[in-house]
């Protein structure tokens, strides 16, 4: 992180799993409202882990980028042994990735443990990927770099985003079969990733910077400074109205999205259940027949028997 490229890559991947994590909740909970448990994650029809191993690429991806390639010296140790200021924010970064990583393979292994039943193995696949937002967190609040000027307000907004992951991804231990708990984590995943490409362009492209504010080389890394205390307060209050407006937009999105996956497999499901309920009521009705008939023509009973009718 730290460039535009570090921003909008992971916002991406995070951006592309809220995306499919939304697609799969709404369209589980259409065609089965009755029966409808969440899941920490969904399979694909050709490769079972695909989602899970993409996680751990691009996690992977993360860490190599932060302490190995992205480094002048590709590592991010000083000639002493000991870890350069500059390079505290690489680690921190990595430590996230690495969470990430962690929950992957957990996810994995749980799904295989045949001696686990599948309720207490979501429950810790869940509880581990709330471990790594509970990092993401922690990490972002107490991060090394300077976050007071207007890359700290980024951050803030952003925090609230994860707390709101975090907190459902808990919620959703106890509550698996609310789809609600389900569909606002996925939106937060979603609005996630959205706010760090937005953060990317905004923070290290320089005719989007306010007015007022510029491009300022610290310690290795470009930083925004502000030339007055006015125009640093003009620059938050703006953060401040990008994030509402792109909050409006997230709702939009993703009610709408919900309207329209509910519209294309709610009818089938409705359907099936109309041919349920008829073929119940058939049956019902084919049954109460043979009991009035047995009460009226006591002599179809005997045939029965006589047959060995199991119905009579």
């Amino acid at each position: 992180m730290g460039t535009l490229v570090g921003h909008v890559a992971p916002g991406f991947a995070f951006f592309t799993l809220g995306l499919w994590h939304l697609f799969n909740n709404i369209k589980l909970f259409c065609l089965h409202p009755n029966t409808f448990t969440s899941s920490p994650w969904f399979p694909t029809s050709k490769l079972r882990y695909l989602e899970l191993y993409l996680i751990m690429l691009s996690s992977s991806a993360s860490i190599a980028m932060e302490l190995f390639i992205g480094p002048k010296r590709h590592q991010p140790f000083d000639s002493d042994g000991t870890i350069p200021s500059n390079h505290l924010h690489n680690f921190e970064h990595s430590s996230i990735s690495m969470s990430f990583l962690v929950y992957a393979v957990f996810a994995v292994v749980l799904d295989q443990a045949r001696s686990i039943s599948t309720h207490v193995s979501h429950g810790l696949t869940i509880l581990v990927a709330s471990s790594a937002f509970a990092q993401q967190l922690f990490l972002f609040n107490l991060h090394s770099a300077d976050h007071m000027g207007i890359e700290g307000q980024y951050h803030k907004l952003l925090q609230l985003i994860i707390f709101v992951s975090l907190l459902t991804s808990l919620i959703g231990i106890a509550l698996p079969k609310s789809f609600l708990v389900s569909f606002v984590r996925s939106s937060s995943i979603t609005f996630q990733g959205v706010w760090f490409v937005v953060m990317g362009y905004m923070l290290w492209t320089p005719r989007l910077i306010p007015k007022g504010c510029f491009l300022h080389e610290e310690e290795g890394h470009q930083v925004i400074k502000c030339s007055s205390d006015k125009a640093l307060h003009r620059a938050k209050s703006l953060v401040n109205i990008e994030f509402s407006w792109f909050f409006v937009g997230i709702t939009i999105f993703v009610m709408s999205l919900y309207l329209i996956l509910s519209g294309l497999y709610g009818e089938n499901a409705e359907y099936s259940i109309l041919i349920t309920k008829d073929k119940s009521e058939e049956s019902g009705e084919e049954q109460q027949d043979i009991e009035s008939l047995k009460k009226s023509n006591p002599s179809f009973v005997q045939i029965g028997k006589l047959l060995g009718s199991e119905d009579v």
